[in-house]
């Protein structure tokens, strides 16, 4: 069984460096879009939605470079 701490990481490849840069790109548009509402009404919801694209991004990226 591999390590599930990744002690070393493996070098990618331009085609996996390009997706985790997409990827990342397109994550900070949606922040963006998120962000956008001043108002206070749904700021709960609005701090579970950046915490969700977060992790999301996290799995994205894990699932590329794992």
């Amino acid at each position: 069984m591999s390590n599930p701490f990744r002690p070393t990481y493996r070098e990618l490849n331009d085609a996996e460096q390009q997706q985790l840069l997409n990827i990342k790109e397109k994550a900070s548009e949606l922040l963006e879009e998120i962000e956008k509402n001043p108002h206070q009404e749904g700021a709960r919801e609005r701090a579970l939605a950046k915490t969700k694209l977060e992790e999301s991004v996290m799995w994205a990226v894990k699932s590329i470079t794992g």
